[in-house]
Order: C-alpha cells, then sequence, then structure tokens
C-alpha cells in the first residue's frame, strides 16, 4: 500500500489550482474594507470612505461583481478538496483517511484561531476548519444528493433572511408607532418602547457618528495590545454564534456544491466547452442583473436596513451564479490552454494559498493598524484597492518564483507536516542534469 503523505506536483489539479488563486485574490477586495474601515462601511459607503463619484463607483462595481461571489467560490474549492483529499487518501491506506482528515481540519482550525487573534478578525479558517469537521461522512454521497443538500442549506438560509427581515420591518413600525404615541401625548406600549430601544441601539452600530467612527479608529490605530484588544472584541461575538447559525449555512451549502460539482468533473476542466458556455451565459444573465437591481434598490434607499435585508433574502441568488460563471470561464481558458503566463501564476496562488492567505493579512495589518502605518479610517474607498493591487502584485510574482525551488509554501508545508505527523520534504529536487541543462539553455 502506498504510504500516505501529499500528493505528488504530477498528482494535482491543475485547473482546480487556477481556481483556488482566482478566488484567493478575489477574497481580498472584501477583506481590505474590514482592514481598512469601520465594518458596517463594507455594505453601506455613506457610513465611512465615502458614497460619490469613485467611491460609489467602486462600491456598486465590488457589490456586483465580488461581494460573497468569491468567498462561494473558494467554499466550493476548499469542499472540492474534502473529496480529492478523501478518496486518495481511502485509496493509499483507507484506515487512516478519517485521521488523516480530521488532524488536517483540526490543524487548520487552530491556525485559523491564531490568524484571528494576532492579524484578521474577519478569518475564514477557522470557521471553514469547523464546518469541515461534519462532512466527512458525506464524502461517498452521489453528486447529486450532495448537490441537494447544498440546495436545502442555502433554502434554509433564505428562510431565515426572510425572518430576519419581516422581524426587521416589524420593529421599524413598532419604534414609529412609539414615537407617534409620545407625539399624541400617550405612553408607548411596551413592546413599541423595548422596539425603539432595539432600533436605535442598531442604528448607532449600522450608522454610527463621527466620534464614534473617530473612537474606532483609535482603537486599531493604538499600540499592539490595543489592536489585539479590539480584534478579540469583534471576535467575541463572531465566535460566539450557535453551531447552527446561518453564517455557518453560509459556508456549508458552497462546500456540498463544491463536493458535487468536483465529483461531476466540473473543477477538472473535463467538461464540454458547451458545457461552459450554458453555465456562463445563464449564470451572468441572471446574477448581473439581480446584483444591478439589488445595489441600486440599495442605493435609492440611501442604504436602508430594512431594504438590505430583504434584498439579502436573494443573497446566493445574486453570488452563485456570477460565482459558476466566473469558474466556467477560468475552465474554458484552462481547457483551452490559453493566457498560461496568467493561469500559471493562479495556480501558483492557488497552491500556496494558505501562505499567500496570510500574507495577505500581514501586509494589511501593517498598513491600517497601529503595528505599523495606522491608516485605519484614513484612506478613501477606492484608495484601499491601491493595497489590493500591491498584494496581488507580491503573490502573483512571488509564488511562481518560490515553487521553482521548494514543494510547498511556507504555511503549507507546516501544515501538512503537522497533518502526517512527519518532516515533509521542502526543497525542489531537481536531476542532476537539470541545472547543467537550465545552464545552457540560459
Amino acid at each position: 500500500m502506498t504510504p500516505m503523505g501529499p500528493i505528488a506536483q504530477e498528482e494535482r489539479i491543475n485547473s482546480l489550482d487556477t481556481l483556488r488563486g482566482f478566488a484567493l485574490l478575489g477574497i481580498l477586495p472584501a477583506n481590505i474594507l474590514v482592514f481598512g474601515m469601520y465594518l458596517a462601511a463594507g455594505n453601506d459607503p455613506t457610513v465611512a470612505g465615502g458614497a460619490t463619484g469613485l467611491n460609489l463607483a467602486s462600491w456598486a462595481l465590488y457589490r456586483i461583481l465580488i461581494a460573497g461571489k468569491m468567498r462561494c467560490l473558494f467554499s466550493m474549492v476548499f469542499g472540492a478538496s474534502i473529496i480529492l483529499l478523501t478518496s486518495r487518501a481511502e485509496e493509499r491506506s483507507g484506515a487512516t483517511a478519517a485521521d488523516i482528515y480530521y488532524r488536517r481540519n483540526l490543524w487548520l482550525l487552530a491556525i485559523g484561531l491564531a490568524h484571528a487573534f494576532l492579524l484578521f478578525w474577519g478569518d475564514i479558517l477557522y470557521p471553514y476548519a469547523l464546518c469541515a469537521l461534519i462532512l466527512f461522512p458525506f464524502r461517498k454521497l452521489p453528486a447529486k444528493k450532495l448537490l441537494i443538500i447544498g440546495a436545502l442549506c442555502i433554502a434554509f438560509k433564505a428562510g431565515g433572511g426572510a425572518v430576519d427581515a419581516f422581524r426587521q420591518l416589524e420593529r421599524r413600525d413598532l419604534a414609529a408607532a412609539a414615537t407617534a404615541a409620545e407625539k399624541a401625548g400617550k405612553k408607548p406600549a411596551e413592546a413599541q418602547a423595548e422596539a425603539r430601544k432595539e432600533l436605535e441601539a442598531q442604528r448607532k452600530q449600522r450608522k454610527p457618528s463621527a466620534e464614534a467612527l473617530e473612537k474606532d479608529a483609535r482603537k486599531w490605530r493604538g499600540n499592539p495590545w490595543e489592536v489585539i484588544g479590539a480584534r478579540a472584541k469583534a471576535l467575541a461575538v463572531w465566535h460566539a454564534l450557535p453551531y447552527y447559525d446561518p453564517v455557518n449555512f453560509d459556508v456549508w451549502s458552497m462546500m456540498f456544491i463544491g463536493m458535487g460539482l468536483f465529483k461531476l468533473g466540473v473543477f477538472s476542466a473535463s467538461r464540454s466547452y458547451r458545457f461552459y458556455v450554458w453555465i456562463a451565459v445563464i449564470g451572468c444573465l441572471i446574477g448581473i442583473p439581480v446584483n444591478t437591481y439589488t445595489a441600486w434598490l440599495a442605493v435609492r434607499s440611501n442604504f436602508d436596513r430594512v431594504t438590505f435585508a430583504f434584498t439579502n433574502v436573494a443573497y446566493d441568488i445574486e453570488r452563485l451564479p456570477v460565482a459558476l460563471a466566473d469558474m466556467a470561464l477560468l475552465m474554458m481558458v484552462c481547457k483551452a490552454g490559453a493566457l498560461r503566463w496568467l493561469t500559471s501564476r493562479l495556480a501558483a496562488i492557488g497552491q500556496t494559498a494558505l501562505s499567500n492567505y496570510i500574507m495577505q493579512s500581514v501586509v494589511c495589518t501593517w498598513v491600517f493598524t497601529g503595528c505599523g502605518l495606522g491608516l485605519y479610517g484614513r484612506l478613501e474607498r477606492y484608495q484601499l484597492y491601491y493595497v489590493v493591487a500591491g498584494c496581488w502584485g507580491m503573490s502573483l510574482g512571488a509564488s511562481p518564483i518560490w515553487l521553482r525551488h521548494y514543494r510547498f509554501g511556507p504555511l503549507e508545508w507546516c501544515w501538512r507536516s503537522l497533518t502526517y505527523w512527519k518532516r515533509q520534504p521542502m526543497r525542489v529536487r531537481r536531476p542532476s542534469g537539470a541545472l547543467k541543462a537550465g545552464g545552457a539553455a540560459a
């Protein structure tokens, strides 16, 4: 039986690595909003960062093309990796497949916790690892059943969003009734007063005053201990969510869909061009108009919270078609062998995704917090994407060069060594004549 270990370079699925690299780069334009400005400003540009001109245009493009879509892709690729890891583990050493799988995800959970507290409270590694812990028993289900489970997760989340939207509407109506009662010289009912109190607390969070924004900024521009404290406070809410919260169903839905699509050969660029063209066309025809319409509703309502709540019900109808269209276009490029100067770099990023993800956080922490330049809250929205472009350039340039000399990214090497409980070889071993041939060619 073949000994267990990380897959060899020749076993890798290049199109899957390329898709992972593309999704990872696409996640940064979303994360940069959390790194660089007040959280609520991500959805509402009137809060901070500017809501006119280039700032509004950058918000609209982000909202239509990126928001949720890249995380959707990344979750699907993670789901695909579950099937890839477990199937190969069982082929080589079936008795240890579960051991490898759970050790891998528990180490990822630990890495995610460290990343969340020390660099980025919006970390995705911890929730991915946490959600993956229950997926092992589903690995052998046929693709159709996996896709159905993913669809059911989407339906559950949409139902939860609808309930929340109607609660938001009810709360606003009760608060308005409380104000009307006071104007009429009457005492508001207990439910009305409570609703107004909740609405005011929500308003302070969603539409903070200039003083509140400055207070928030001072924490993130403070010394390292103050920054860690601010991060821990944000994480206290994020990590306290129950396991069955819709946030996790967001992850599970796309992981199940990714598992199913991988079993259908979609991510290996092995389906027909016609198949991918239909996915791209249908995805764009559904996703772009829906995203554009909900973005227009947000602007027209002056980014009203209740309007956001109702449009959020269609969140997966917005993001999944666009994500699938992006995937289909990229699979066609890989299938045709086109743009290799770009796809080879994306594949290198995908192969070193963990290291690149943490590198992005290190750079952004240095740029925005008091641990470095302290630019939190000081840049306009469109200016944040200068930092994104810089990080993209670093990843696209450094990742292929690194992989010429090393088998893994530095963090991938640590993760795999811990997963297989054995120090993995790091440097690329070339045949003895390779160096001479390379020198002659040069």
